[in-house]
């Protein structure tokens, strides 16, 4: 422990997108049995890890709307690492925001992996990806998805992970509404309500589904054909009940060269995909101010190959 009380960990905590997002079912867990491409995407929070000798977690943000307690997923990752290597440990942890709060990309997730990732190296723990993985998804569904990152299938609630060898280079415009945030767990469960009447119980409708997902899901993101669209199963709850993210769709649907649009995860952010970072980026100039004055925050990014990255 001597010699690591002067190390400093930096990492990069992407957002992500989700390139589809399938529920075939209610389970009787509570949770939802989802088929899933996710894909991260150059939207980061930075996260700064320094050991400190007092044995406590302390969380600072340049976030002013965030809680910095117990409930804070990169305090509990934190928490969960020292009770299960029962070590006392301490660190002090900087977060600099840049993913929204709320808005269906998984920042928290992201800086909970993070968290997970920049704590096994400081404090020398030496744990795998797969333990990674399994305390990962001890915290939540979208969590393990991001200690490997890039683009990956997700089955079951999310936590099953399926690396796909792809590398697109799509250009991606996003849209927000700053005074709009999304619950995740009451738009599934508004979406249950609607859909979903009884349990899922049959398996072969499951693997069904995922095979399918395995087979075909690259091929519907060759955007040559321009009609294609991204499914998105939780926009049928929350686009006809949220303005902000009807208006986003339809700015976005209008833009030129624009292959496809779509929520992400359970909104409200929406996006487009283009063909390049350039395309996307000529284009976000070219509307910036109108995205402004219809009250969207924006952003223009590309995708990533890799989840949580030390720099």
């Amino acid at each position: 422990m001597q010699d690591l009380a002067k190390t400093k960990i930096n990492i990069k905590s992407p957002a992500k997108i989700n390139l589809h997002l399938e529920v075939i079912g209610k389970r009787e867990d509570g949770f939802h049995e989802l088929a899933m491409i996710m894909q991260n995407i150059d939207l980061s929070d930075y996260l700064e890890f320094e050991i400190n000798n007092e044995g406590l977690i302390k969380l600072e943000s340049d976030c002013n709307d965030l809680s910095l307690s117990d409930d804070n997923l990169i305090v509990k990752s934190a928490n969960l690492l020292r009770e299960k290597l029962n070590i006392d440990y301490g660190t002090n942890i900087f977060l600099r925001k840049n993913i929204p709060i709320g808005a269906g990309l998984a920042g928290g997730s992201s800086n909970a992996a993070a968290t997970l990732i920049g704590l096994n190296k400081l404090w020398d723990l030496n744990l795998d990806q797969e333990t990674l993985c399994l305390l990962a998804s001890t915290l939540g569904s979208d969590i393990p998805f991001f200690i490997n990152g890039g683009i990956q299938l997700c089955f079951g609630r999310g936590e099953i992970l399926e690396k796909i060898d792809s590398n697109f280079e799509y250009g991606v415009i996003l849209l927000k509404n700053p005074n709009v945030s999304v619950s995740t767990a009451e738009t599934y469960k508004k979406y249950s309500n609607r859909f979903c009447d009884q349990y899922l119980t049959d398996n072969d409708i499951i693997e069904n589904i995922r095979k399918n997902l395995r087979d075909n899901g690259l091929n519907n993101l060759n955007f040559d054909n321009q009609n294609l669209s991204i499914k998105n199963d939780l926009q049928l709850v929350v686009e006809n009940e949220n303005d902000s993210v009807m208006q986003a769709l339809y700015l976005l649907s209008k833009l030129e060269n624009c292959l496809t649009f779509s929520m992400s995860g359970s909104g409200p952010t929406c996006f487009a995909l283009f063909k390049d970072i350039e395309t996307a980026k000529k284009e976000f100039t070219a509307n910036y101010k109108l995205f402004r004055n219809k009250g969207y925050d924006s952003w223009v990014c590309t995708f990533l190959e890799k989840g949580i990255t030390f720099i």
